[in-house]
């Protein structure tokens, strides 16, 4: 089991606080898991097996009627005595879910732990009714960190990043990696069906499951791109498959709900204000990918390099933009409280006028945030007048 310790050390900073703690992500991340060993934390340090009730709501044997039958069985099942740890596994399976979770919440014994696997559940109701008392975890598939904690500490690292560009970071790829590599193309077929049909189709009474593929697939071959729902629309189109501006728009939002893809908005440095206009879109994970593209998904290696860079920023904390310089663009301005950090992202800059390129937009940003591009290159770091070139791999290693 790979340890996620930035997630477990969240857990356990918020232990016994009186929060809602709402893990969040795609499926398949590692949300369960990450309850596993938080468990394991607890049962380490005093709590006992009566204090920790874990309901996972996919589970056939664990079916409820309604909201009032699973707040009724979690009841029974309290220690008066102690403090209990409920942990709820896709609490957004239960229709009203968020009353159970609130009639939860208000008694004085109950530490409450939920996941769920669509950015709906943090979007309506729930949100309202629990306003300021809970605090939302964003997980992600493995780090490449993480994944390479899964291998031999000998093992060559860029081959390594090749693997995790091509067969994705959720938990059990690597395991499948291990052992069966040949399974994993039906073991990630099998989650984009579920998130699809489940988290997607049912939910937004969706019915052209042709359509909605296509539109996947549309973004997924141009990540990293600048992409207008006015162009997927005529691009389907033009292939026999007519549809609206409006019903792109719908189906992407639900792509993003499920958080299957992640919408990055435009940041014009200069003026320090987000553009509304110019949007582009990244993968959670390159497995799905690779998966979904066939042959075609190896023919773009600096968006793939993009993609890795912008989740990974992602997990460290930052807001994460594309940046306009006049005329020109900076891949990534990653954002915190203590400012702006400025990323270009190229497969290598030993062209001259490669890296002239990429120097040339981080020179007229006018401020002085640290500036960075991350190459494949194996050279030394270099300086260019405060620009730092930086292996790619050292810093997700970092």
């Amino acid at each position: 089991m790979i340890e996620r310790q930035e997630y477990l050390k969240q857990l356990i900073n918020f232990k016994d606080q009186d929060l809602i703690k709402i893990v969040t992500g795609v499926r398949r991340c590692g949300k369960s898991t990450l309850f596993d060993l938080y468990i394991d934390y607890l049962k380490q340090n005093g709590v006992s097996d009566d204090q920790i009730i874990k309901i996972n709501l996919e589970d056939p044997d664990m079916y409820f009627d309604d909201y009032m039958q699973l707040y009724d069985y979690i009841k029974e099942k309290l220690n008066k005595n102690k403090m209990n740890y409920i942990f709820i596994d896709e609490v957004q399976m239960i229709e009203d879910f968020q009353k159970a979770v609130d009639g939860l919440y208000i008694k004085k014994n109950v530490d409450l732990y939920i996941t769920g696997s669509n950015a709906y559940l943090l979007s309506g109701e729930l949100a309202t009714l629990l306003s300021g008392r809970y605090v939302e975890i964003k997980m992600l598939p493995l780090s490449f960190k993480e994944y390479l904690s899964a291998f031999d500490k000998n093992i060559d690292k860029e081959k390594k990043l090749l693997d995790y560009f091509k067969y994705g970071s959720l938990p059990q790829t690597v395991e499948l990696f291990k052992t069966n590599p040949d399974t994993i193309n039906s073991y990630l077929d099998g989650i984009f069906s579920t998130v699809v049909y489940k988290d997607i189709m049912l939910r937004n009474n969706i019915n052209n499951k042709l359509i909605l593929e296509s539109v996947i697939k549309y973004i997924l071959d141009n990540i990293g791109s600048q992409i207008s729902t006015k162009k997927i629309s005529d691009t389907l189109t033009s292939m026999n498959r007519a549809t609206s501006n409006h019903t792109v728009e719908n189906y992407i939002s639900a792509f993003l709900e499920a958080f299957l893809l992640y919408k990055v908005d435009r940041f014009d440095v200069k003026g320090k204000n987000v553009l509304f206009s110019g949007y582009k879109y990244y993968a959670v994970d390159l497995g799905f990918r690779n998966f979904l593209l066939g042959k075609k998904a190896g023919n773009d290696m600096g968006h793939i390099l993009e993609n890795v860079v912008f989740l990974e920023l992602l997990r460290r904390g930052y807001k994460v933009y594309t940046g306009k310089v006049d005329e020109l663009e900076i891949d990534f301005v990653a954002e915190n409280k203590d400012g702006f950090i400025y990323y270009q992202v190229a497969l290598t800059t030993r062209d001259e006028k490669t890296l002239e390129r990429e120097l040339k937009s981080l020179q007229k940003t006018g401020d002085y945030y640290p500036k960075y591009i991350l190459t494949m290159d194996r050279d030394l770091e270099a300086d260019y007048n405060g620009i730092k070139k930086i292996n790619v791999i050292d810093w997700l290693l970092e």
